[in-house]
């Protein structure tokens, strides 16, 4: 026995490289899940603000003027940020993303109008659950999930299409399938999503911080459309 006896041996596969790529990748996600939370907690402020004004209840959801352009206004500052993400500042990236979260929650404040509270707290709790095991699958997972980009995103585009067509339709069947199917959709988003972002934490210092919010972004629209999906399928309970 050594003079040392309880000393415990350094695996000789960690290293100096192994340590700072941990290092960089848990500091990386910290930023980006804190960014995703302030956008969630955004959204849900502005919406609680729409839900407690009779005033902007009527600005935005009797004026369609108001309303597209909301909606016109979240799509540009989308494609925007995804698009220049390599060339704006930090701080313009940041405002993009939080002016995102807010205008989103104005216009989601309708589905306080809609459903009752249990239906909107049931879907909220379990998409936050089936978030989290899919985020935390993503991120351990050694199996890599690139394959699932394509046939996810394809995904995407089915349910839009679907979604616009029972609006003809108007199949209650159809929009239950629909919602089922768009939350599996989603969850492999989530999975994906996470496990891509990994790669985008040894960027370099400036533009891992854009990285970082365009991260929450992904994270952010997968979390949302998961709730939204599994509300349509908790949301019996109308008002």
């Amino acid at each position: 026995m050594g003079q040392y006896p309880y000393r415990s041996e350094q695996p000789g596969w960690i290293d100096g490289r192994t340590a700072d790529t941990a290092i960089r990748e848990r500091d990386f996600f910290r930023s980006v899940y804190t960014w995703m939370f302030t956008g969630l907690m955004l959204t849900a402020a502005a919406s609680l603000l729409v839900v407690n004004s009779p005033a902007m209840q009527r600005a935005i959801f009797e004026n369609r003027l108001v309303f597209w352009g909301l909606i016109i206004a979240e799509l540009g500052m989308v494609f925007y940020l995804s698009a220049r993400i390599q060339k704006i500042t930090a701080s313009t990236a940041a405002m993009l993303f939080l002016g995102y979260s807010a205008f989103n929650g104005l216009t989601l404040s309708a589905i306080f109008l809609v459903y009752t509270s249990a239906s909107i707290s049931l879907a909220f709790f379990t998409a936050a659950g089936m978030f989290a095991g899919m985020s935390i699958f993503g991120y351990v997972t050694k199996r890599s999930l690139a394959g699932w980009g394509s046939f996810l995103m394809m995904g995407v585009i089915g349910i839009v299409i679907a979604m616009v067509v029972n609006i003809f339709l108007r199949s209650n069947a159809m929009d239950f399938m629909i919602s089922i199917i768009g939350v599996f959709i989603f969850l492999g988003l989530t999975a994906y999503d996470t496990q891509k972002l990994k790669s985008y934490a040894h960027a370099e210092g400036g533009m891992r911080s854009n990285l970082a919010i365009i991260g929450a972004l992904a994270l952010y629209l997968d979390f949302i459309n998961l709730f939204l999906f599994l509300l349509r399928i908790f949301g019996g309970n109308r008002r």
